[in-house]
């Protein structure tokens, strides 16, 4: 039974970075391997919202400069998260 939920984006954000300050080194190794796992899901998730953005910011990019900037950094960023989907983060 897989069902999606919505969140505030704000408080999706202070999930991650709350888990991301929390330290698990004491813990029992399979808590930390999940909570290495929880976190590093939720980062990439984090990293796609703002890859949605930085499409949106080619859209609504005023002048062909901005448009061109906005592109970079948008292709730059998803080259970045498709290598880090692989496993690589």
């Amino acid at each position: 039974m897989s069902k999606n939920v919505m969140i505030p984006t704000g408080l999706f954000e202070r999930i991650v970075d709350l888990l991301g300050y929390w330290d698990v080194s004491n813990y029992d190794p399979v808590v930390q391997i999940e909570h290495f796992d929880v976190l590093r899901c939720l980062d990439l998730k984090k990293r796609r919202l703002a890859l949605r953005d930085d499409y949106a910011k080619i859209i609504r990019a005023d002048n062909k400069d901005d448009r061109d900037d906005a592109r970079i950094a948008f292709l730059r960023n998803r080259a970045s998260l498709r290598y880090d989907e692989r496993g690589s983060l």
